[in-house]
Formats: structure tokens, sequence, C-alpha cells
């Protein structure tokens, strides 16, 4: 009979006593467990990805809904009256795959439009389509709840959007499964985001939405502005520096005459800022 190859292999001694010398003794709370997993990819035990990923993991379990939802603003929803042709419209040029659908108002949620629901209705042509008739079930949340709560409860109900509501019980935004996902393993790109919007968006005369991740380059060619490359390449890079540190949702920040204010944040980093450019210069504002 063999002999077993892990009690005598000295590789495979020589592993275990390095995983237990990182981890012994045993970690008595969050930041000695970090520490300790730090150490085993200082050690080469695992590597910077797995250490990225088993960190965005702790983080998911400290963070709630509000943290990482989409706000209503930026939320492409449909209202149960639209016509057919104007709601694949609407789908085709947002390129969503799943879509909020409202009655009255906007706080009154009737479900969630599939885009693939819609395709036998262009076979059917049916004239009395209405959209009310093939939304599937939401999920409605609270802005509080825990992300690693949300996430079981995505996995167990097969779902992969929900409708965020306030204290008020009015409709915050939404989040879906890639959001908190990406909270562990970083940014997720999809065949769309290629195509996505452009990254600096007219709200009104005086109001933008910017991508954090827009160059500094092409921020000031809009703006007309004259920030300086040489630390940060990008626009959440300034204003990341400006806080000293990563900023909460709804934090606000005057840099050299521009009023920033953070949309959509996470605990790492800035992800889309609304931006109110100095008075002198909104004529000269171009988001081609």
């Amino acid at each position: 009979m063999s002999e077993d190859r892990s009690s005598n292999d000295p590789e495979v001694k020589s592993w275990i006593g390095k995983l237990t010398d990182i981890f012994s003794p045993e970690a008595k709370n969050s930041d000695d467990l970090r520490e300790q997993i730090r150490s085993a990819e200082q050690n080469e035990i695992i590597d910077a990805d797995a250490l990225s990923i088993i960190e965005g993991a702790m983080e998911v379990s400290k963070q709630q809904v509000r943290d990482i939802l989409i706000p209503s603003t930026q939320m492409v929803s449909i209202q149960v009256d639209t016509p057919f042709k104007e709601a694949l419209k609407t789908i085709i040029q947002s390129s969503h795959s799943r879509f909020p659908v409202f009655g009255e108002d906007r706080d009154d949620i009737l479900g969630i439009l599939l885009a693939k629901d819609l395709l036998p209705q262009l076979l059917e042509r049916n004239e009395e389509f209405s959209l009310k008739s093939i939304l599937r079930p939401v999920n409605i949340v609270p802005e509080s709840k825990r992300l690693n709560i949300l996430l079981r409860e995505f996995r167990e109900n097969r779902s992969h959007m929900a409708v965020v509501i306030d204290e008020y019980g009015c409709v915050g935004g939404l989040v879906t499964i890639e959001d908190v996902l990406e909270q562990i393993v970083g940014d997720i790109e999809d065949e769309f985001d290629v195509e996505e919007v452009d990254n600096i968006r007219t709200i009104s005369p005086t109001l933008y939405s910017v991508e954090a991740l827009t160059s500094i380059e092409d921020f000031n060619d809009a703006f007309g502005c004259q920030f300086s490359e040489e630390e940060f390449d990008t626009i959440g890079g300034i204003v990341s520096q400006g806080f000293g540190r990563v900023p909460e949702n709804g934090e606000s920040i005057d840099i050299d005459g521009f009023f920033f204010t953070i949309s959509h944040a996470d605990s790492r980093r800035i992800k889309t800022l609304s931006v109110t450019p100095p008075q002198s210069e909104n004529e000269e504002v171009s988001t081609d």
C-alpha cells in the first residue's frame, strides 16, 4: 500500500507550516483576520486577486444597500401605460435587460419588465397589448438591508434586481446582483459596457452627471477648465483627493469653483458625480 504523500512531501509540509504560522494564534476580530490574510498574500500562499476577493467578501457583510444603490434619478423605468413601440424604443436606447414599471407615479412600482418578454409581442402584434400582463414580481428592499443578506435573497429567489425604498416608503433607487458581486470581485464588464452613454451628460443648464472614470483631459475639454493631470488620470481621483478619502453618497465638495456631489459611490471608489460648474463656464460645456 502506498504511503500518504501529504504526510511526507516536504513541499506540502512547508505549505502547511506557513499556513499554520500565519493563522496562529486565532484571529479575535475582523482586523486580526484581515492582517492574517494579508500576511498570507505576502507569503505567497494566496495571490493578490484572492486577497482582493476575500477582503471584498468581508466588506459586503458590513455594507448596506444604500452604499451601492443606483439613485432613482439614474433609473431607467417605464410607465405601465406606455405604448409598445415607445417601450421598445426605451429598451433599445438603454441596452438594459430589466426595467422597473410604475403606475400612477414613480413610487408606485408594479413589477419588473424583462426585455426578452417583449420579443413574443413582436410576432403576435397584439393590438390590446399591455405591459402589466407580462410583468415579473418586484423585489422591494429597504436601504438599510445588508448586502450579504441581499445576495443570499437574490440567490434564493433567483432574482437579479431589487427596487430600494427609503424610510418614507419612496423609491430611492435600485440595486442589482451585479452591483453586489462587484463589491467582492471588482467591476464586471458586459457586452454593453463599451456602448454606455456619454461620460458627461446634461441634466439641466447648470447641472451635469459625470462618470468618475472620465479622464481629466476630457473633463477639461468639456468644461473649459485646467485640472492638473500630474497626479491623477480621472476626475474621480481629483474629487477623492479633495475629500482625503472615499466619500459617501450625497456628500459634496467645492474644488476650484466646481461643485461636486457624490451621486453613486461604494466603500472603494466613486462611480458617478453630479457637477455644477462655475456660472461663467456654463455656456462652454460640451458633451459631444
